[in-house]
């Protein structure tokens, strides 16, 4: 097996030159840079990435930590972030909690996977935390020290606003979204609204709730919410079941907002079983916009939000961060914007509107 020596003799080259090539940590001519580079394809010489890893502190890699990847939002987040850091050289360890926001189970695994990518290295980590609105300044506190033990590890918060917590965060406003899903339904003649929801331990999740409340407020509509608002956990079979409970409590419903697609489908599911016509008897809003919401029939009107583009986003603030260690400046918070997308399912004769190109 070839070394970094054996190249520098076979391009006349000094080791430092090679390192330099290899490692593109300063300017080699041109020509310099072709001896080098074709005496390793001659050599088959292959560099060490653990060597390199100890002599750059860098290991080339970035950790992803998703709540639950076989559903179907993160896979346009992790499309965007790829997107960058492979042109960056970078590679990805995704990881999945696999759990609902305050279960303590997944609270563990999340932990367990943040020392883990820590102890790897890794030269940053993107991440959707499941820790709940209680525990998160505990949590992010001892987060934000463990993250220097190593090595200065930058962190990027998605979908929850953690900059007064000192982290880089890419953030949708999930209050202002759902009023104008809610809005949109009172607009299309909706006098009784309920809403199917997250977890109550949810950050994101009650801010949907206000968002709801408060737009039934500004136009003066009254909200049970014993029997108008009922908790799912993002799934398409909480959607589902929350619907018949909807159902069951207002049984002339004539408007739904859900807080995600997913559940907005489960909810369309039940509703045709009920033989309830959709948009003419009951109107149904989604969140999300992804790709499912727009092959369903009817397909779901809903809120578009920038997945790709948060993935995006995100991606350049760690990279930015990863670049330029030393530089201390505030924590960044991006929000991203979105818009209402109407479809059949609120509006009968709403155009098609297939997303095929992000799937």
């Amino acid at each position: 097996m070839y070394g970094i020596k054996d190249v520098a003799q076979k391009a006349g080259v000094s080791i430092s030159t090679v390192s330099n090539v290899l490692n593109k940590t300063k300017y080699v001519s041109p020509e310099l840079v072709r001896k080098v580079e074709a005496a390793v394809n001659e050599l088959s010489y292959e560099v060490n990435p653990i060597a390199r890893s100890m002599k750059s502190n860098r290991s080339g890699t970035i950790g992803i930590i998703t709540e639950d990847i076989c559903g179907v939002f993160y896979p346009y987040i992790i499309k965007g972030i790829a997107s960058i850091t492979e042109r960056a050289g970078y590679q990805m360890v995704i990881c999945d909690t696999q759990g609902e926001y305050g279960d303590s189970n997944a609270a563990k695994r999340e932990q367990e996977i943040f020392k883990n990518l820590m102890a790897s290295r890794v030269d940053g980590i993107i991440f959707a935390s499941l820790v709940s609105t209680e525990e998160r300044e505990r949590y992010l506190n001892k987060l934000m020290k463990a993250s220097q033990r190593y090595k200065p590890i930058p962190l990027v918060s998605l979908e929850r606003d953690f900059t007064q917590f000192g982290i880089d965060s890419v953030y949708f406003d999930a209050y202002e979204n759902s009023q104008k899903a809610v809005q949109h339904l009172i607009d299309c003649g909706c006098k009784k609204i309920g809403h199917i929801t997250g977890p109550e331990i949810m950050e994101v999740a009650e801010e949907r709730v206000q968002g709801y409340l408060a737009c039934m407020k500004k136009n003066d509509f009254l909200v049970d919410r014993r029997t108008m608002i009922v908790r799912g956990d993002y799934s398409h079979q909480s959607g589902y079941k929350g619907m018949k409970q909807l159902l069951d409590n207002v049984p002339d419903l004539d408007g739904v907002f859900c807080g995600n697609d997913q559940m907005a489908i489960g909810a369309l599911k039940l509703l045709r079983e009920y033989g309830r016509k959709i948009p003419e008897e009951v109107k149904l809003i989604g969140y999300d916009d992804v790709f499912l919401s727009s092959v369903v029939e009817p397909a779901i009107s809903t809120i578009h939000i920038r997945k790709r583009h948060a993935g995006i986003e995100a991606a350049k603030l760690l990279m930015e961060r990863i670049d330029n260690p030393a530089e201390e400046r505030e924590p960044v918070g991006i929000k991203m914007e979105s818009r209402l997308v109407v479809r059949k399912s609120t509006v009968a004769d709403a155009p098609e509107d297939w997303i095929l190109a992000d799937w």
